[in-house]
């Protein structure tokens, strides 16, 4: 069992204030294989302070950009030189299949870091602009101390989204992960502390959420960067609202793939196995509800079928795995829950349903339903597991308003022969990221974020990084 008594502030590994310990339960084995401390209002306090310490008196915020990117890139090496490491941890800890853990969980936050270090090298943090009385100086200084606060599912890339850029742009960190997925961070904090980051500059401390509420509120927070539950979202923004504290929100989905009619149904499916069952359905861009035209919804009902019966559901170490374990026994029975809700409302599990693949494990079948339509709660509701909902559409403009019709706006595709038609579709759904024939992959130089109820500004790109700044304007005369 993997075993830390210690949590990272002030650039040191020090003792917790308090006695309280979380468990990391193999989701596959439901044995308990971490044991970290639990960390406290008190011990989130110490973390706010040396964070804010690094940030009025440090020199981080005083480098030069350039200097800061230089440090960002030997940061990715070293963080590099750890994927495998970490690729295996998050598996242990959340049941991610492991051949997603090396190319989606570990691969991508390297090269987020690698971008942002190749951005800070010629980013113009003053720029001069024509004013009434001469020049004036527009200037780009960093918001302050960072409050990070991430999910369970993707725990690296998601902590690098917020890090990375904050990092650039002079930001001090605190980041709070998620209590199923504390074992990666420990890592992530050997390298920071490898690459002679300074004292106080990133800070991790695992705690559950209630803690988390105290640092989100903390006074000595300048931002919170936050990525869950839509439900979540709300209680923070409205504690941000309060004290108008600067806020992201990166929450839910529940994003639609629209499958036209001349659509090469068994060439599609590899690619569109990945964008609805990738991390065996706990991801918030998973395109979970399919929209087919009536004049093929049997034959795409079908393929969707065909394909999510082919995956292997098992030990996610294996390699050959495509659907491994939900993390938690509450969320087995909260996806079984609407498997249970979709049957009663009358759509048809063509594949999976209630039946458990295993007695041990936290395992879901994965699950089709047809027969469904947008106003039932599982087209509606995040599901957050393998489950996909079949809806049929009269034509393509009754797609576009199907798949607009939803609290939500992540993520969606269009699968098509004609590319340039696809990019016609994509301009007229209103979400943040959209793929034709894929899933947008969230590449480290693109934004990305949300439409409506899936949150409130956007990570990655250059757009990633204003999230971070501050601008100031300089008028002189003489």
């Amino acid at each position: 069992m993997i075993r830390h008594e210690t949590l990272f502030i002030g650039g040191d590994w020090v003792p917790p204030a308090g006695t309280g310990t979380i468990d990391v339960v193999s989701p596959h084995t439901e044995e308990i294989v971490g044991r970290v401390p639990e960390g406290t209002p008190a011990d989130l306090d110490r973390a706010v302070a040396a964070a804010r310490q690094a940030f009025d008196h440090g020199p981080w915020p005083r480098l030069t950009m350039a200097e800061r990117a230089e440090a960002l890139g030997r940061l990715a090496g070293l963080y590099a030189a750890r994927a495998a490491e970490l690729a295996d941890l998050i598996t242990l800890e959340m049941g991610s299949p492991i051949t997603f853990s090396h190319f989606g969980q570990v691969g991508p936050p390297t090269g987020v870091l690698q971008w942002y270090a190749e951005l800070g090298k010629t980013f113009q943090v003053e720029e001069q602009r024509p004013g009434m009385f001469g020049a004036v100086t527009v200037r780009r200084e960093p918001v302050g101390v960072v409050a990070a606060v991430v999910p369970w599912n993707v725990p690296q890339f998601v902590i690098m989204t917020k890090l990375a850029p904050a990092l650039l742009a002079g930001c001090t960190v605190v980041v709070k992960p998620a209590p199923e997925t504390p074992l990666d961070s420990y890592v992530l904090a050997e390298v920071i502390r490898e690459a002679e980051l300074p004292p106080g500059v990133v800070n991790i401390v695992a705690a559950g959420r209630e803690a988390g509420e105290h640092l989100v509120s903390h006074p000595g927070i300048d931002k919170v960067a936050f990525t869950g539950s839509t439900a979540a979202g709300r209680r923070i923004a409205s504690i941000c609202g309060e004290q108008l504290k600067r806020v992201s929100l990166e929450l839910g989905g529940k994003s639609a793939a629209i499958i036209l009619d001349d659509c090469d149904l068994p060439s599609a499916m590899g690619m569109f196995s990945i964008a609805a069952l990738l991390n065996s359905g706990q991801a918030c861009v998973a395109q979970t509800r399919i929209l087919a035209s009536r004049n093929r919804y049997d034959e795409v009902v079908h393929a969707v079928a065909e394909m999510a019966a082919g995956q292997q559901v098992g030990d996610p170490a294996d390699p050959a795995t495509g659907i491994g374990p939900m993390v938690a026994k509450r969320q087995q029975e909260r996806v079984e829950g609407y498997i249970r809700i979709g049957l009663e409302e009358g759509a048809k599990a063509v594949v999976g349903g209630l039946d458990r693949p295993f007695d041990k494990g936290w395992y879901v079948a994965p699950t089709v339903f047809a027969n469904a339509t947008n106003d039932m709660r599982i087209a509606r509701e995040e599901i957050f597991g393998p489950v996909l909902t079949v809806i049929p559409y009269d034509d393509e403009a009754d797609a576009v308003r199907i798949a607009n019709d939803s609290d939500y706006g992540l993520s969606g595709s269009v699968w098509t022969a004609d590319v340039d038609h696809g990019m016609d579709i994509a301009r007229q759904v209103r979400t943040g990221t959209y793929g034709v024939n894929m899933m947008n992959p969230l590449e480290s130089g693109t934004p990305f974020g949300g439409f409506k109820a899936s949150g409130i500004g956007r990570e990655l790109g250059p757009e990633g990084l204003a999230g971070y700044l501050e601008y100031k304007s300089i008028a002189r005369l003489g």
